[in-house]
C-alpha cells in the first residue's frame, strides 16, 4: 500500500509523504514497553523501547505471523513463505527462521507441534490502528480518538516495498478501512461542534481517493457545517468535473441534492419587548 495519498481533489497526482514517526502507537495511549512490532512504514522491532535487530531470514515470517494473529498451521505458513521450493525445504526454512527469532533476546513466537504464532503480549501497531478505526466507525470513539491527527493516519503504509500477495491483500483492506474511518471521524467531529477539524479529517481521505463519493459527500457536508457554502459548492463542482472526465458519469442524485440545497437563512434575532410605562 502506498500510503493513502494518491491524487489531489481535482485529479492531479499528489506526492505521498513519508510515514510519520508520530506513529500510531499514539493511538494506544500507553508507553511502548515490552515487545512492539511495527509494520506501518516498514518492519521494525523494539523491546522496552530499545531497537532489536530482526534476522534477515526471519523478517517475512515475523510479518506473516503479525498479519495472521492466532495459531497458523506450520505447513501452510511454510508453503506461503517459500512457495518455490520443495515442501521439505520449506519446512526446513521455517525451522531455521523460527530458531533465529528465538535468539533475538525477547519472547516473540510460540510454537506447537503443528502450529506457530506470535506471543500474546507482542504488540503490533497495525492492530492499534485497526482498533482505532473500529471505534470511530462504530461511533464509540473517545476524546483521545477524536484528537488523532488525520495526517498521521494518511501517512500510514503497510510494509512498503513488500509485494507478497498476503501483504498486498491486507494493505488494500487497511487502505479502505482507514478511508471510511476518516469519513466517520469527520462526522463525529461535526457532531462535536468542531466543523473545521471535520473538514481537515475528511479532506485527507478525498485527496487519497477523489472518485469516492462517500468521502466527497462528507467533505461537502463538513464545509457546510463550517458555514463555508461556497467551498461546499466548489467541491461538488470539482467532483462533478472529475467524474465526467474519468468515468463519464454524473454524481448521484443524493449528493447533488446535498450540494445544491439552499443555505439556511439565519434565524431572526428575538425582538426585545418594550416595557409599558405607568
Amino acid at each position: 500500500m502506498h500510503g493513502i495519498h494518491g491524487m489531489h481533489a481535482d485529479g492531479r497526482p499528489g506526492a505521498a509523504p513519508l510515514p510519520s514517526e508520530r506513529h500510531l502507537l499514539g493511538v494506544v495511549h500507553s508507553p511502548p514497553e515490552g515487545s512492539v512490532l511495527r509494520l506501518l512504514g516498514g518492519l521494525s522491532l523494539t523491546f522496552d523501547a530499545v531497537p532489536v535487530a530482526v534476522p534477515p531470514g526471519s523478517r517475512r515470517l515475523l510479518a506473516y505471523l503479525a498479519l495472521h494473529r492466532g495459531p497458523v498451521d506450520r505447513r501452510s505458513a511454510a508453503g506461503v513463505l517459500w512457495p518455490t521450493v520443495t515442501e521439505s525445504r520449506a519446512a526446513g526454512n521455517l525451522r531455521s527462521a523460527l530458531w533465529r527469532l528465538q535468539q533475538v533476546g525477547c519472547p516473540l513466537v510460540r510454537t506447537g507441534q503443528s502450529t506457530v504464532c506470535l506471543e500474546d503480549d507482542v504488540r503490533v501497531d497495525l492492530q492499534s490502528v485497526e482498533a482505532w478505526a473500529g471505534r470511530v466507525l462504530a461511533g464509540t470513539a473517545g476524546p483521545a480518538d477524536l484528537a488523532v491527527d488525520p495526517g498521521t493516519i494518511a501517512d500510514l503504509e503497510l510494509l512498503p516495498g513488500w509485494y507478497d500477495d498476503w501483504v498486498l491483500g491486507t494493505a488494500a483492506r487497511l487502505r479502505l478501512r482507514l478511508l471510511h474511518a476518516l469519513d466517520a471521524l469527520s462526522r463525529l467531529l461535526r457532531k462535536a461542534g468542531r466543523p473545521l477539524e471535520a473538514v481537515e479529517a475528511v479532506h485527507v481521505a478525498v485527496l487519497a481517493e477523489p472518485l469516492r463519493e462517500s468521502g466527497q459527500r462528507a467533505l461537502i457536508e463538513a464545509h457546510q457545517a463550517a458555514g463555508d457554502w461556497v467551498a461546499a459548492r466548489r467541491q461538488y463542482d470539482v467532483f462533478r468535473g472529475l467524474l465526467r472526465r474519468e468515468i463519464g458519469v454524473e454524481p448521484s442524485a443524493e449528493l447533488t441534492a446535498v450540494a445544491t440545497m439552499p443555505r439556511p437563512r439565519p434565524r431572526p434575532e428575538p425582538r426585545a419587548e418594550v416595557a409599558n410605562g405607568g
